[in-house]
């Protein structure tokens, strides 16, 4: 920019050298022209103000502004040239005092870039001027030192050493150069030119000034003259200074890793206030979870005079050494005769925190020290990481569980996402994830259950690999993996070794134990863990090793239901199969133990006292149920049918009708000659489904299978498949308006029942009967029966018999109110019976029959005179039957067909698409309380 001459072009300068304060006109005049300023100076300041404001332009005029005490030059942030040397030396620094070395060396040479030549060279050299040049003249040379005591640290020392000799050479009284290149002629391997540089540098002081080289040269001479191994860790010498006279080192800042730290702001929170409240906090967790970057991050937020001191005991071996280590990290020499008592002694007075990361192996040792320590020493503190906690008394500790998939509302991606994606970018800079990406992204975290070194390691691989293929290939995770990236804090070279390294220090009986739980999807209960454990296991029960393993962080518990459920990491799933010396005998564990449940729950689930519970058990464990069906019908399919066939009521009741009939026709194709009751129980288990969601002719072909698989019943268990089949018929046939046929199946059914004991079929046929001969005309009859059957089923513990009874009996009420002048009084009474029936299927979390129960309540609503609640009931039943998998029009074979024709009748079309909008958005909730609701009005 011409800013019009030297005059004008002085003033600008001494204006930006103001840094947007007043300068009066005096001052400014003795910047343009010296002690011997013109008469009209005023004057021709005013012109040369008017060039620089046509020199800016129109947008710019501005930013030179009258002031009652002179002119000022606004100038924006970072506008000038010296403000951003200042700006990055000051951001170099604090970087290289962090022991960032890698981002505080491009701090440096971007300030360098800013370097134009002496600062304000068009100023005359007024006292002012040479003291504001003197000072970025000096912060120039301590950038050039700084840029290259980071080199250094970054490891490139032959690199820095070519630059240095010429750097001590330029300004050869500066000592921090001369130590900066004697310690990078020793890590280059150059010890003789280290001593020599150190004679060179002697001889020039002496000759030239008289004096000595100062404190740091003197002790890098006996540090290289002892070859001290010190000289060789990453510290400059200006971030290692001599111990003092006490024999205690002054407290350095622990290094950093370069990479941001994300997503753990709670625990930094609390890690802080249990420091504040305790002595000794332990941090515990699986490995790769990253309790070392924690109690790093939160050890150089501190204040501490004295400390914060870590000691790594992963490079521990023996418990007698631990005090050493200890020693070592706080500076303390002198300490081979009785190291503890040194400590003692040291550290007595002194109120620092000490932390001592990975303490697993050496649990018993460690917490022995520091209980002594933390007795003796009463202001010290003490922060540990493990696998496990120490076990002292007054011990707090706060579990390190790996990062959330999603935000705590549900609804974000969580802080493991954050750090895939972060990570990510780190490799691909500028690189923005497409929404397949995100989902991609999703995955791999959740294979990796938001593990931060499983999640940082995958992300190294998004150099090669797309986002894709990462997650096709965790299937080899520990191949795809690879090693960690150096300066990681972990002490682990790959993250199949962190785990290793957790699963070795285990006994036989908890590693026995551990190695045959792989298998299980989801979680397993303690009885699962019982079942599955190892023959030889006899010393210890499943319970201590399975608290052994929790309390190691090898196995998650959640508490927080009933039972209690456990859980591996899947990394460390992935490990335990790879270790397994018997994977095939650990599959069939598994299998064997998914039969006897199935086995176990299959009489309660078809309706008894605790259905409830066994359907909720049976859900629960839905991803084992599949697991182990999956390994029977590769391995032993025979015992896959009968697994499938057991859970029959459990496939419709569940809402996994469709899982089921793939589950059951696979294991019918795999076992054709399997046990002849085993394949008539597994047709019988299609039919169920079949009877109430399959298309007509489907339906009847698979009743004829079923009836062809079972044939003629010779003995006591073919009886019972039989008469369960015409119960199934009888509810079939109701559907489809063979009423009479429905009435002889379902009274044959109860005969037979009765006959041999069997209270659900008994029941399930009396009251498919009693519900034909409402249809057939015998409504007195018929509803009279239907309440007889409820109290039968209420003592017999058939407790979804009883509420399909009662919804039978609410269909039959209601039909009479459809009929009726005044229909308030049966409408009142179908509402009190649907409410019971759902209270039934509630209790036997039987979501399906609620739905139902929920459907025939639109017909309700309308006779209850409140067709907008019906209307909006009728959208929610159908949302939510789309949920489970099954179309909402299917519900009408078993509840009311009325219902969406009388709330078409009862509302205008414009009513019927509201109540169907804000139908919608019902939770389930809030259906059971627009029927429950017509009941108290009704009534």
């Amino acid at each position: 920019m011409d800013l019009g001459g030297p005059l004008p072009r002085r003033l600008f300068t001494a204006l930006v050298m103001a840094k947007g304060e007043p300068v009066s006109d005096g001052r400014l005049a003795e910047a343009v022209w010296g002690p011997e300023s013109p008469s009209r100076a005023a004057a021709a300041l005013q012109v040369y103000v008017s060039r620089l404001r046509g020199a800016f332009g129109s947008g710019g005029r501005d930013l030179l502004e009258r002031t009652g005490s002179g002119y000022r030059l606004r100038v924006p942030p970072g506008a000038v040239d010296a403000d951003r040397f200042v700006q990055q030396v000051e951001r170099g620094r604090r970087l290289l005092a962090e022991d960032n070395a890698a981002p505080a060396l491009h701090a440096f040479t971007e300030a360098l870039t800013w370097w134009h030549g002496e600062p304000y060279a068009d100023l005359l050299a007024g006292p002012d001027v040479l003291a504001a040049r003197s000072r970025l003249v000096e912060l120039r040379e301590v950038a050039i030192e700084e840029r290259l005591a980071a080199r250094l640290s970054t490891g490139d020392a032959p690199g820095a050493v070519a630059e240095l000799d010429a750097a001590a050479q330029a300004a050869p009284y500066r000592e921090r150069r001369w130590a900066l290149l004697i310690l990078g002629l020793y890590r280059c391997g150059r010890q003789g030119d280290a001593l020599a540089a150190l004679r060179r540098v002697r001889a020039l002081l002496a000759g030239e000034l008289g004096v000595d080289p100062g404190p740091e040269l003197q002790r890098l001479e006996r540090l290289v003259l002892a070859q001290d191994l010190r000289l060789l860790l990453p510290e400059t010498p200006s971030t290692a200074p001599p111990a003092p006279a006490g024999g205690m080192a002054v407290a350095r800042r622990f290094r950093r890793p370069l990479s941001s730290f994300l997503g753990r702001d709670r625990e930094l929170t609390t890690v802080a206030r249990l420091l504040a409240e305790h002595r000794l906090v332990t941090l515990v967790g699986p490995a790769g979870v990253g309790k070392t970057r924690l109690v790093v991050e939160h050890a150089t937020t501190l204040p501490d005079a004295d400390g914060p001191w870590l000691v790594r005991l992963a490079d521990v071996g023996q418990p007698e050494v631990i005090a050493h280590a200890i020693a070592d990290a706080v500076g303390l020499a002198q300490v081979a005769d009785e190291p503890r008592r040194a400590l003692r002694d040291a550290l007595a007075g002194r109120a620092g925190l000490l932390v001592l990361d990975n303490c697993e192996h050496l649990v018993d040792a460690t917490a022995e020290l520091t209980i002594e320590l933390l007795a003796a020493c009463p202001m010290l503190r003490v922060l540990a990481t493990s696998r496990e906690p120490l076990g002292i008394d007054g011990e707090a500790t706060l579990t390190v569980h790996p990062l959330p998939l999603r935000s705590d509302d549900g609804s974000a991606d969580g802080s493991a996402m954050t750090l895939l994606l972060d990570r990510i970018r780190a490799v691909r800079p500028g690189w923005t994830p497409s929404d397949e990406e995100r989902a991609q992204a999703r995955q791999v975290c959740a294979a990796l259950d938001g593990l931060p070194l499983a999640v940082e390691l995958a992300a190294a691989r998004a150099r090669l690999l797309g986002l894709g293929e990462i997650a096709e290939h965790l299937h080899d995770r520990f191949t795809l993996l690879g090693p960690v990236a150096r300066g990681s804090l972990t002490p682990h070279a790959t993250l199949q070794a962190a785990i290793a390294w957790s699963v070795e220090l285990l006994s036989d009986d908890d590693r026995g134990l551990l190695l045959r739980l792989w298998p299980f999807e989801g979680g397993f209960p303690l009885e699962a863990a019982e079942s599955v454990r190892p023959v030889g296991s006899a010393g210890t029960s499943a319970l201590e090793s399975l608290s052994s393993l929790v309390t190691r962080s090898v196995v998650s518990a959640d508490t927080t239901v009933v039972p209690t459920r456990y859980r591996l990491l899947e990394t460390v799933r992935a490990y335990c199969q790879a270790i397994d010396p018997d994977p095939g005998g650990t599959r069939k564990a598994h299998a064997v133990w998914v039969r006897d449940l199935a086995a176990q729950c299959s009489a309660d689930v078809r309706g008894q006292r605790h259905g409830g519970r066994a359907l909720r058990i049976l859900d629960r464990e839905l991803p084992n149920l599949r697991a182990g069906v999956a390994h029977d019908l590769a391995h032993q399919p025979e015992h896959a049918l009968r697994t499938v066939g057991l859970l029959d009521w459990f496939w419709l009741r569940g809402g996994h009708s469709a899982e089921g009939r793939r589950l059951i026709d696979a294991a019918l194709r795999a076992a054709p000659h399997a046990a002849h009751a085993n394949r008539a129980r597994a047709y019988l288990a299609r039919v169920i489904s079949a009877a109430l969601f399959a298309d007509e002719a489907e339906a009847r072909r698979m009743f004829d299978e079923a009836r062809l698989a079972i044939g003629e019943p010779a003995d006591d268990e073919h009886r019972a498949l039989y008469a369960s089949l015409q119960y199934y018929c009888a509810m079939f046939w109701q559907t489809t308006g063979q009423v009479q046929a429905a009435h002889d199946a379902a009274d044959e059914a109860a005969t037979i029942g009765t006959r041999l004991g069997l209270d659900w079929i008994r029941i399930a046929g009396l009251r498919t009967r009693n519900a034909a001969l409402i249809r057939l005309g015998h409504v007195a009859a018929g509803e009279a029966g239907l309440i007889d059957t409820i109290e039968q089923a209420q003592q017999a513990g058939q407790l979804w018999s009883a509420g399909w009874s009662e919804l039978a009996l609410a269909l039959s009420y209601l039909d009479r109110a459809t009929a009726h002048a005044d229909p308030s009084s049966l409408a009142a009474r179908g509402i009190d019976a649907l409410c019971r029936a759902l209270a039934r299927f509630r209790h036997q979390e039987d979501s399906v029959f609620t739905l139902a129960v929920l459907y025939t309540g639109v017909h309700a609503l309308v006779l209850a005179g409140r067709p907008r609640e019906a209307g909006q009931l009728r959208a929610a039943v159908h949302h939510h039957a789309i949920q489970l998998g099954f179309r909402p029009d299917l519900l009408r074979r078993f509840s009311s067909p009325d219902s969406d024709r009388m709330v078409d009748t009862a509302l205008s079309p414009g009513d019927r698409d509201t109540a169907a909008a804000e139908g919608a958005d019902l939770s389930w909730l809030d259906m059971i309380t627009l029927l429950t609701s017509a009941r108290t009005v009704t009534g």
